[in-house]
């Protein structure tokens, strides 16, 4: 099983934030590949379902953690416990302050470079899971960084966040099948770079 996580915070007055990148990443995997009702379990929203790919169809729950951003460790080390999935196995989709607006990357491992969710994922499971990188840009002074990422997205935004997403959702039989780099590729290739 794959368990694809998207960072957020649950109230509905995050919704459209830059720090909600994730959940957006996972609402639109969710809606373009038929995904089953988002439910409540480990702290989380859920969802089940299948991602269809050329080695077959694979099997996925989406999460949505409801601890808010910094504690996302808690939900997301349930649900790997519950199902006994390894790192390998789990994909954090979250926005980046150190990527331009609409850039896009994937790694597995490495540091956390600020971002809590990360360091919260990390302290509960070990640094080794899969991050899958929205960039936002950074606002250039640190003391701005908590009311940019907790604002929402530009209006002008929109010109490559929406097709970003649906870039992903295109490209995540790539990801399902753990080919990380040909998904990066596909997802930045087909994704217009924001002017």
């Amino acid at each position: 099983m794959l368990l694809i996580v998207g960072l957020g915070n649950p109230d509905p007055k995050y919704r459209l934030n830059r720090h909600n990148a994730g959940f957006l990443a996972v609402n639109a995997l969710a809606r373009a590949h038929g995904f089953g009702p988002w439910r409540a379990k480990f702290g989380a929203l859920v969802a089940d379902g299948f991602i269809d790919t050329d080695e077959g169809r694979i099997k996925t729950l989406l999460m949505k953690p409801q601890t808010y951003y910094n504690e996302s460790g808690r939900a997301v080390q349930a649900a790997a416990k519950f199902y006994k999935i390894p790192l390998k196995d789990i994909v954090v989709f979250h926005d980046e302050l150190d990527l331009a607006p609409g850039k896009f990357r994937v790694k597995t491992g490495g540091g956390a470079a600020g971002n809590n969710g990360i360091k919260s994922i990390t302290a509960a499971l070990g640094p080794d899971f899969r991050r899958a990188r929205i960039g936002i840009g950074h606002p250039g002074d640190k003391a701005l960084v908590t009311h940019y990422v907790l604002h929402d997205f530009a209006k002008e935004d929109a010109g490559w966040l929406d097709p970003l997403l649906d870039a992903i959702t295109d490209a995540a039989p790539l990801l399902a099948m753990g080919k990380d780099d040909a998904f990066q590729t596909a997802v930045t290739h087909k994704a217009p770079t924001p002017k």
